[in-house]
């Protein structure tokens, strides 16, 4: 009786406990918020840092760089995690805030391209590649740190905390910028205002270092420190032994990366679907967003607690099977009631572009220095940027030809002596041809269902819930506490730096090079059905591992 009655005190949640949960969550809802800043600030960051190159290739360079910060971050939980397992998990998820948060701060001074040239964009990416790497060292600190306070039957639900953070950090992003770009209106905004949420990462690490410096380090590691079991060499043990290098590799394939996808579409992706395909305004996007976010965000708890009862794996596997099979029809559901003209155009006038494929190019440019430039890249370009779905046909050579609702409109080579004047005259045919059928310059703000929109939403991130509020829970548990720290760290930023930071980029590129407005959703769709299988086969159910465990 008694010895119940003990094991009921310590897993009871005191003072202390609320702490190490609250202050970990919230200096990881900062770093959050410093990171999604360039992503949903993207057009604005396009204008005024990479204005040097063409609207298409500044918007797909604006969106690598918000990549290349997730580009680094396995490398950032390589050498985090090292000191995480060496020196202790309170110490260095103290840094990587401090590196974010002064990263993110440089970026609101930045001068733009028209000042500085090539600098401009040399810098701000440069940050990126400093936030990626500090965010790459914070997620596992805190994951790990957490996971070390709680108990074994709570662990889902404590670490779902660490989890509701990214969720929540770009709620706070969305809500910054909602409020500046009200306060100062939408011309300000565009010009200055754009910088204000990035200057404002200042005040927020100073209250998260303030708060951290309250706890004290992980009972697990100071256990393990005491005892002299600590890693002489984390790296070298974590990629020099096969069992650890397999437990990564099934944890990125089985785990990571599906749930990377499947959050990030529903986070993050539907941003840019509404804002640059279906051209809803941006301040009701965001509006839509943030109302969305605010019901699914208890929803990261709701599930991690239920992994505590019924395991992590089918909760996961569910949230990647669902998306699946419901991404193309939810995505076209979220047109029709956004921007039901365009679906209605669509219909009506489907557009045609008849070009040689041998003149067409993959309008990818990582370095934005590539010139697009024959009569099909020209067309391709203007028809994603007025962000509607064409047909490709073949045609044996020439000039490439956009038909639209019975009118066509003949590109132009921009390289040719008039390409001045070809700009405006086809620019002029291309905007009254989709104007004559019924395609619209931007969603019509009084014809978007709020409430419906609102509501698809919640489906796509209640996915993003399912594969993310059980997985801190799961990573801890999957490796040994000598090496925790870099073996959960690596296969967590590999799944979400690289599959999942580079699908708006990529997914923007598919739709592009394909016509179809929903073609980029393959990309979730492959990834997430192949982190399925892997998962079936290969992922163990792991509720109830004990993480003092040191081999």
């Amino acid at each position: 009786m008694s010895a119940v009655l003990d094991k009921s005190v310590s897993e009871r949640m005191g003072a202390k406990d609320r702490l190490v949960i609250f202050a970990s969550s919230l200096g990881t809802i900062f770093e959050w918020y410093d990171f999604f800043l360039a992503g949903a600030l993207a057009p604005y960051i396009s204008k005024s840092i990479f204005s040097g190159v063409n609207p298409t290739a500044g918007f797909i360079f604006t969106l690598l760089s918000f990549a290349a910060g997730f580009a680094v971050r396995p490398l950032g939980a390589v050498v985090f995690g090292r000191l995480g397992d060496q020196l202790g998990r309170k110490y260095t998820f103290m840094v990587t805030i401090v590196v974010m948060g002064a990263s993110t701060f440089f970026v609101g001074l930045l001068p733009g391209y028209a000042t500085i040239g090539l600098a401009a964009p040399i810098a701000f990416v440069s940050m990126r590649l400093l936030q990626g790497l500090a965010l790459g060292g914070e997620y596992g600190g805190a994951a790990t740190y957490v996971a070390e306070h709680a108990p074994s039957n709570k662990r889902g639900g404590w670490t779902s905390w660490i989890q509701m953070t990214a969720t929540l950090g770009l709620f706070l992003s969305l809500l910054v910028i909602l409020v500046v770009r009200t306060g100062t209106g939408e011309s300000n905004f565009t010009n200055w205002g754009w910088r204000i949420p990035f200057l404002l990462s200042i005040v927020l690490v100073g209250v998260s270092v303030w708060i951290r410096m309250m706890l004290s380090e992980s009972p697990v590691f100071q256990k393990m420190h005491a005892e002299g079991k600590t890693s002489k060499a984390p790296i070298k043990e974590a990629f020099g032994q096969w069992k650890n290098v397999r437990l990564m590799l099934i944890a990125l394939f089985g785990v990571t990366a599906g749930e990377a996808v499947v959050w990030y579409t529903g986070q993050f992706y539907t941003l840019f679907f509404l804002n640059q395909t279906l051209k809803v305004d941006g301040q009701l996007t965001n509006l839509i967003l943030i109302i969305a976010l605010l019901v699914t965000s208890p929803f990261y708890v709701v599930f991690g607690t239920l992994s505590d009862r019924i395991g992590r794996k089918r909760i996961m596997l569910a949230g990647c099977l669902l998306a699946v099979f419901t991404y193309v029809p939810l995505f076209k559901a979220l047109t029709h009631y956004a921007n039901p003209a365009l679906e209605q155009a669509q219909d009506s006038a489907p557009i045609v572009l008849y070009a040689n494929p041998e003149q067409c190019s993959f309008q990818f440019n990582p370095v934005g220095t590539a010139q697009f430039t024959s009569s099909c890249d020209v067309a391709k370009a203007a028809l994603s940027k007025a962000g509607v779905g064409y047909e490709n046909r073949v045609a044996s050579g020439g000039t490439a030809v956009i038909e639209v609702g019975g009118r066509s409109v003949r590109s132009y080579d921009a390289k040719s002596t008039s390409a001045s004047v070809e700009t405006t005259r086809f620019n002029t045919e291309l905007h009254d041809a989709l104007s004559a059928s019924g395609y619209p310059l931007k969603a019509d703000s009084g014809l978007v269902n709020v409430p419906m929109t609102i509501v698809v939403l919640i489906i796509l991130m209640l996915y993003g819930t399912m594969v993310y509020g059980p997985m801190a829970a799961m990573l801890v548990e999957c490796f040994p506490t000598r090496i925790r720290y870099t073996c959960l760290s690596v296969p967590y930023h590999i799944g979400n730096g690289w599959f999942g930071g580079f699908l708006p980029a990529s997914a923007f590129a598919i739709v592009a090079a394909q016509g179809n407005i929903y073609s980029g959703l393959w990309y979730p769709v492959v990834v997430a059905a192949m982190t399925s299988i892997v998962c079936i086969f290969f992922v163990k159910e792991t509720v109830g591992t004990n993480v003092d465990a040191e081999v």
